[in-house]
């Protein structure tokens, strides 16, 4: 039985293995296109790179633009300042919706979850004509506060639906139970509720984020700034019409997946975390 046992087991990492390997296989091939000094795509099933240059790297993040300005800095702090902000934007508007969703019944309540849920069944690109007419007349295009406009209510009813599937699930009872002991009704949504919470509000930033980091069509259309683009429109400008910059663009592809991987690892524990911990009373 011990000999059954083990060898079960070798065979299940060996599986896990082998899945591993084919899952990396991609992630390891770009890594080699970026650390490797040719230009053009090597056909090579080999995924390691016989020699080791950084020159990709240094070419994108020096690049500058006409007038001699670091551009790679600038559109990465563009993207860090359109992804933070529609995720705070985002997330403000959904707790507060998602909570009053979950919690009270009144007149449209199910018609307007009903019609949050089906938003989500069209593509942004389907709305880009409408929200590109609209940010023409409020004077919004090539502006970073436009983005942001657009990319918090597209993301505005899964974040929601998501907040308020969490919501339903936590205990009303600790919220009467503070409401008994003197607290106001925001007071109980502030100290037990969103505590409670917070596995649910890391897991919605954290795709809100993700969502704004990698959006490109909504980002290429509505900027014409280079100096204003977000990294994966930057990105874009390394495919040329007659070349494609290979080696460039698996290194800008790399250092844009740098931060969103950053922050996955940063917000692991959270991610994992308890539905009530230190919800009761010991």
């Amino acid at each position: 039985m011990r000999r059954e046992s083990r060898l079960r087991a070798a065979a299940v990492h060996m599986f896990l293995a082998c899945v591993c390997a084919v899952t990396l296989y991609p992630v390891l091939w770009v890594v080699k296109m970026a650390v490797s000094p040719a230009e053009t795509l090597t056909l090579s099933a080999n995924p390691f790179p016989e020699r080791v240059t950084a020159g990709h790297f240094t070419t994108v993040l020096g690049a500058t633009d006409s007038a001699g300005r670091w551009l790679f800095g600038r559109n990465l702090l563009a993207s860090l300042a359109v992804s933070t902000a529609t995720t705070i934007v985002g997330l403000l508007l959904a707790v507060t919706a998602a909570y009053a969703l979950s919690r009270f019944r009144f007149p449209g309540r199910r018609s307007g979850l009903q019609a949050l849920l089906m938003s989500q069944m069209f593509p942004a690109t389907l709305m880009l004509i409408p929200i590109y007419s609209i940010l023409q007349k409020l004077r919004l295009l090539n502006s970073l506060g436009g983005l942001v406009l657009v990319y918090s209510t597209t993301s505005l009813p899964f974040c929601v639906w998501m907040l308020k599937g969490y919501f339903d699930t936590i205990p009303r009872d600790l919220e009467e139970a503070a409401l008994m002991d003197g607290a106001t009704a925001w007071q109980a949504f502030m100290r037990v509720v969103l505590p409670l919470a917070r596995p649910a509000l890391v897991v919605t930033a954290l795709f809100s984020f993700m969502t704004a980091w990698n959006e490109f069509i909504l980002a290429a259309t509505l900027l014409n700034d280079a100096s204003l683009f977000t990294l994966p429109v930057a990105l874009q400008r390394l495919v040329g019409e007659y070349k494609v910059e290979w080696g460039q663009f698996a290194a800008g592809a790399l250092v844009v997946s740098a931060p969103v991987m950053a922050l996955f690892f940063a917000l692991q524990k959270h991610l994992v975390g308890g539905l009530t911990s230190g919800g009761v009373k010991g």
